[in-house]
């Protein structure tokens, strides 16, 4: 085979295109969460923390050095924990969206008959096979 069916057999081979799509979906809900934490719940938390952008909170550890013509000599050293508590509440809720999405795929219908134990399937077999002969 040439180099292109190749990677043609390899690309479209198994789950790599699953996982592509999965890769592409993954991007845009974070890009959405992303949204929904900057505009509506950081917002929220900006009142309860007196006005605030709570995603531009910082601590400053050292404080910029301006000379005497206003020109910043050394930039201030800060730690940025809004930006930080920010990005743990998207991961929260990406988590979380997994989290009910995986489980109720997974939920089982409590009506639902379980299915033959593989010695009932073998069993099956050799009866059906008895009757052959």
């Amino acid at each position: 085979m040439g180099f292109l069916a190749d990677f043609k057999a390899f690309a479209t081979k198994g789950n790599l295109v699953d996982v592509a799509i999965g890769f592409l979906m993954g991007t845009a809900f974070t890009k959405l969460v992303g949204s929904f934490t900057e505009g509506l719940v950081s917002p929220i938390l900006g009142l309860l923390t007196g006005g605030k952008d709570f995603s531009k909170m910082v601590w400053t550890i050292k404080p910029a050095v301006v000379d005497a013509g206003n020109k910043v000599v050394s930039e201030a050293i800060t730690f940025k924990y809004g930006a930080f508590l920010t990005s743990v509440l998207d991961f929260v809720i990406v988590a979380l969206v997994c989290y009910l999405f995986i489980k109720a795929i997974l939920r089982k219908d409590p009506n639902a008959k379980p299915g033959p134990t593989k010695t009932e399937e073998l069993l099956t077999e050799i009866r059906d096979e008895l009757k052959k002969k």
